[in-house]
This record gives C-alpha cells, structure tokens and sequence, in this order.
C-alpha cells in the first residue's frame, strides 16, 4: 500500500470531488482516479460510492479514513524529523595526532562551530595508527592522521596535504653553518623525540640508521610544545613537522638546520568508514575541511 496513494484518498475525501483533488495536488484527474482505483484493487474493497457528481465514502472508506490519516501523520513526523536533522545537531566524534590536533584542526572547527553551533563535537587525541583502529571500530566518526600515504579496503582515506619537515635546532648551534646537514653529523647530537609509534618518528630513525647513526634517545616526549621549548634551550635538536614549528622559526625561537627529508614526508590524511553512515553535519564538516586544505596547499 503506497503513501501517496493513502494521501491522494485523504485529499478526496476533504475536497469531496475527484476534480478538486486533482487541482489541489496538481495531477491529471485521471491520475486520480488511476490511485483510487489501484488502493480499492489492492483493498479489494470500493472506498467511494460515485452517485451522480457527488462521491461519499462506504464502509470500507470509512473503515479505512483513520489509519490513512494517522499514517499520513506519522509521515508528516519522519518528514520533520529528517529536516529538523538538516538543520545540523548532533554529535561528531573526531580524532587526530597532536600535531593536527593543534595545528591544523583549530581554525576548521571555529568556523565549523560558528555556523553550526548545535553540533556537539568530541576530539580524541592519539597516534595514527590509533585513529585507524577507532574509525574502524566505530569508536570515531571522522580522522585525520600524519603519515606516510596508506590505502586501507574498508577506510576511505584522503590526502589533504604534503606537510614539509623541519630539523631544528637553538639559534645558535654550530650545525646551521654547514650548507647541508649529513646523518653521520648528528652522530653525537641528543636528538629530541616524539613519543613511540609516531609516524614521522619512525621514518627519521629509519633513515638515522640506513647511515649507520643509531640515536640512543635520552629524552622522549609527548608535548611538541615541551619538544620546541627543550630545543630553543639548547638541550638537543629535533625533527617534526614544520607546521609545529613555523611560528618559531619566524621569530628566532629556534632555527631550521639544512636536511635532505627526501623520503621523510608525511601527508595530513582525512579518514571515515565506507559503511559508516554520513550525517549531514559529518558531510557539512568534511566539507569544510577540503575547503582549508585548499588554502593550506596554496600557502605553502
């Protein structure tokens, strides 16, 4: 029994005319009469007694009038629904390493708060292949990951952007007179590291070993700010990410030593479930997120 044919019966027996229906809903009066007939076929029942021009229910009409108007209600309620759901609420669960977290996520959801005020939004820190594991558990709604690019079957993944990397240093260490920095020169440095499993981490040891310097880190941390400030007290150098480190390198905190991150990168990476269901605030989020990676590519 289809909607619509329930609604055209409604609409008959408040205009009283077959005719007047088919003004009311902007329909062909056959198209009318078409709808009638295939409900009274499937009911196996007459719902109109035609008498002259006059039309009136019978009983099975009769019978019939208050489940079409309470399913036409009940219609009319999962229309509001759906639209009061447009009108974005709800909540969003995000996460992203805390270089992103800082980084590059503030400004998208200012102006993702300020024109979608009622969207709850959850952001949960931790290493990228955490936020891997929670989109895929469910756990998350959207994440953003700094790694090299990966491909995973039941993940949709986005690069957004390259980020470029940065090996600083105190503004006055020996190390920014040479024109290039080579692995072996920082044989003996105390290198300054991100907390294990990090992405980039790994990709800078790795490249530290295929040159034979086996770094033994003193220190670890799970602060890149704790990192920049170690760093500009002269306690060791460092390589992270050189959106973590612009601010610093404008204003002399610190300073950039010249260094070869071929084969270092890492890209900033949008992630959502393939079979999760988009809410329309999660569609209206990722939205805003490609319109700042944008920008974020052609500042750089």
């Amino acid at each position: 029994m289809e909607s619509r044919h329930l609604f055209t019966f409604l609409v008959v027996v408040e205009t009283g005319s077959f005719t007047k229906a088919a003004l009311k809903l902007d329909y062909a009066q056959s198209s009318i009469t078409a709808q009638i007939q295939a409900l009274e076929q499937e009911l196996d029942k007459p719902l109109f007694d035609r008498i002259g021009r006059k039309i009136q229910l019978t009983a099975a009409g009769e019978k019939l009038l208050p489940y079409a108007q309470e399913i036409s209600r009940m219609h009319l309620m999962a229309e509001n629904a759906l639209r009061s759901d447009m009108r974005v609420g709800g909540t969003i669960r995000i996460g992203a390493p805390e270089s992103l977290a800082a980084f590059r996520l503030p400004s998208i959801i200012r102006e993702y708060r300020e024109k979608y005020p009622e969207v709850r939004i959850i952001l949960k820190p931790g290493l990228c292949w955490e936020m891997i594991s929670l989109i895929r558990s469910g756990e998350l709604d959207i994440a953003f990951i700094l790694q090299p690019e990966v491909s995973e079957q039941d993940i949709y993944i986005e690069t957004l952007i390259e980020e470029k990397m940065a090996l600083i240093a105190a503004s006055d260490h020996p190390l920014l007179s040479f024109k290039q920095v080579e692995p072996i020169q920082l044989k003996n440095e105390n290198i300054l590291f991100t907390e294990a499993g990090c992405s980039y981490r790994s990709l800078f040891e790795k490249h530290l070993h295929q040159s034979g310097v086996i770094p033994d880190p003193e220190l670890e941390f799970w602060s890149i700010e704790a990192i920049k400030q170690c760093v500009a007290s002269g306690l060791g150098i460092s390589f992270l990410p050189y959106i973590t480190v612009k601010k610093e390198l404008q204003d002399g905190t610190v300073s950039q030593l010249h260094w070869n991150d071929e084969g270092q990168r890492v890209a900033t990476q949008l992630l959502y479930h393939t079979k999760k269901w988009q809410s329309h605030a999660m569609e209206l989020f990722v939205d805003i997120v490609k319109q700042h990676a944008g920008l974020w590519r052609e500042e750089q």
